[in-house]
């Protein structure tokens, strides 16, 4: 039975590659060709994964509620469907808070390293919960488009290069509305994860940009704080998608950060 999910496979005809596999989590409301830059960089020495979270991209869509452990049982049948015993996670924003979902779920014999990038940990807030489910409403009654010229230049700064911000922009407007309602529904519930992090037993790394105001470098350092074993790089002249924003620092710490999980894997 094929996955649920649709992905991007660098490694399909070579299974036996000794790095440790990379599986990247997009965000919201976004889809896996956010991870261009990092696929291209990586995908030539390790296996790298990358689907499209249900609801996004050219996964199924599911109305209603879709909770991040939905997300992350989706993730773990990818997984299994593919052979991929052990990986790296690495996840941004929603995709970040759907990666401690599934190490919450799968344990460190099975993740070996987290990629937080731009997310936190906290649980949302009433005020958080009732934002979320009015959003949900307007992109069901409104589609996205609206939605998405007013976030543009928060998902990425103003001095975005043009190409990166038309990239974001259509990834959002291509999105279908029920898909991204029923996450903002799911993810309005979430659980806390702080106490997962602070017993977490695999080196993390947390990645933000510097002018990120949808989860400022704040919350970065006190996510930092919290994780046992965790490496901060903040990626300056970036907002919410330094992956896209700055890919050469980003690649350069995500680079640096798998070589140390390979050599202790």
């Amino acid at each position: 039975m094929p996955p649920f999910l649709a992905y991007d496979d660098s490694d399909q005809q070579n299974p036996q590659n000794s790095h440790t596999p990379l599986l990247l989590i997009h965000g919201h409301p976004f889809d896996r060709t956010m991870w261009h830059p990092q696929v291209a960089a990586f995908a030539p020495a390790r296996r790298v994964v990358a689907p499209d979270l249900r609801g996004y991209g050219a996964s199924p869509v599911t109305p209603g509620v879709t909770p991040l452990s939905r997300f992350a049982a989706d993730i773990e049948e990818l997984l299994d469907a593919l052979g991929v015993r052990t990986c790296v996670l690495a996840g941004l924003s929603m995709g970040g808070q759907i990666a401690m979902e599934c190490y919450d779920r799968l344990g460190p014999a099975r993740v070996r390293g987290l990629v937080l990038a731009d997310t936190f940990p906290d649980p949302e807030t009433p005020a958080g919960r009732r934002a979320r489910n009015a959003m949900a409403d307007r992109l069901l009654s409104e589609g996205m488009r609206g939605y998405a010229d007013e976030v543009l230049e928060k998902m990425v700064a103003p001095h975005a290069r043009p190409d990166v911000k038309a990239h974001v922009h259509r990834m959002m407007t291509a999105t279908h509305p029920e898909g991204a309602a029923a996450a903002l529904r799911g993810r309005a519930e979430r659980p806390d994860y702080r106490p997962l992090l602070a017993e977490a037993t695999v080196p993390a790394l947390i990645v933000v940009g510097a002018d990120d105001e949808y989860t400022p470098v704040s919350d970065a350092e006190a996510m930092h704080a919290l994780l046992p074993d965790a490496t901060l790089r903040i990626i300056d002249k970036a907002s919410h998608m330094p992956n896209l924003e700055r890919p050469e620092e980003f690649n350069r710490a995500l680079g640096e950060f798998l070589a140390r999980v390979d050599e202790e894997s």
